[in-house]
């Protein structure tokens, strides 16, 4: 450019070029490839990208909706940044990111549940995004129940517990500032649904709740290209991993790349009334066995029984219902005392 001319020559961010690719108007946008959808979220989670463009990254997808192949991306990408240890094994990864609204998070105790039977699982989430919600991190920490603060604090506790909640934010905080956003964006976003594939410490078992139910069938397809040995997803209560006993269950599974469905019936033939008492004190007396309510126990029971048929193929419903019953009646009721 001579030094007269008018024409200036800016230099384009380089994360502009995946603004454009879901923003060039009707014709000319288009969803990511997995390659582009990994390159892209690589580059906002090692914070190469600006806050302006990520929003505007997040409102485009959320606008034409996230493909498989996006979410496998991303879901690589997020994996690859959290540096997970390859030497922590897990049974079970459990998402929990939604919060809870009409009842109590009884899966908890499912949890505690499968954890007294042996089996590992790991619990990853994040709080605070939505208002008017029970979070698992907070309503865990009310019961006395540790959270983990590293790798190394989250072996210490599968090791003494089997369970284990790591938030978020401590393996992939670029993530958990994008899951914030909510509140400045007034709508979600596929952060919300690439989190709940996440599953760092590459457990054979992953469990899913959502609260849309056309999003099923997207998690069976990215599960399937992210090479998961096992998943099964749920329309669960509040968009948790929680059965709502009142209602048919439709399960969708992926499994060893084969995608299938699995009806549970419904236990009750009436629906149960709201929880009037949504309190950690109301959590443990239930648990302790000073209080019952049908409710609550048929959903922690339920719920530890879906894991255990995910978990373990030969037990039928039955079986994993027995087994859960058992699990229930022989809890250690002392645990918060």
């Amino acid at each position: 450019m001579t030094h007269d001319s008018l024409i200036l020559d800016i230099e384009e961010h380089p994360f502009a070029q995946y603004v454009r690719i879901l923003g060039k108007g009707k014709k000319g946008s288009r969803s990511f490839n997995e390659e582009e959808a990994f390159q892209a979220m690589s580059m906002i989670l090692n914070g190469e990208a600006e806050d302006l463009q990520i929003g505007a990254f997040l409102m485009l997808i959320r606008v034409k909706e996230e493909t498989p192949e996006e979410l496998s991306g991303f879901v690589k990408a997020v994996n690859a940044f959290s540096h997970a240890p390859s030497d922590l094994n897990v049974d079970l990864d459990w998402s929990s990111y939604a919060g809870k609204r009409r009842h109590p998070p009884w899966f908890i105790f499912s949890i505690m549940l499968l954890a007294e039977a042996g089996y590992r699982v790991l619990i990853h989430g994040a709080s605070g995004h939505t208002t008017n919600r029970l979070y698992t991190e907070d309503v865990m920490r009310k019961l006395g129940l540790p959270i983990a603060d590293g790798w190394d604090n989250c072996a210490n506790q599968l090791d003494q517990l089997g369970f284990c909640y790591i938030p978020l934010r401590v393996f992939c905080p670029k993530l958990a500032e994008m899951i914030d956003m909510r509140s400045i964006l007034g709508l979600r976003s596929p952060v919300h649904s690439l989190s709940r594939l996440i599953n760092p410490l590459k457990a054979g078992t992953v469990l899913q709740g959502i609260f849309h139910p056309p999003y099923s069938h997207l998690h069976q397809e990215a599960a399937k290209l992210l090479a998961y040995p096992n998943l099964a997803v749920i329309k669960g209560e509040g968009g948790e991993i929680e059965r709502n006993p009142d209602n048919a269950l439709k399960v969708f599974h992926c499994i060893q790349g084969e995608l299938s469905e699995e009806q549970w019936p419904a236990l009750f033939p009436r629906r149960h009334v709201k929880a009037k008492d949504l309190t950690t004190s109301f959590m443990t007396q239930l648990w302790q066995g000073k209080v019952q309510d049908e409710y609550a126990e048929a959903a922690i029971i339920s719920t530890a029984a879906l894991a255990i048929r995910q978990l373990d193929r030969e037990h039928n419903q039955a079986q994993a219902i027995e087994k859960a019953q058992t699990l229930w009646a022989n809890r250690n009721r002392q645990y918060f005392g």
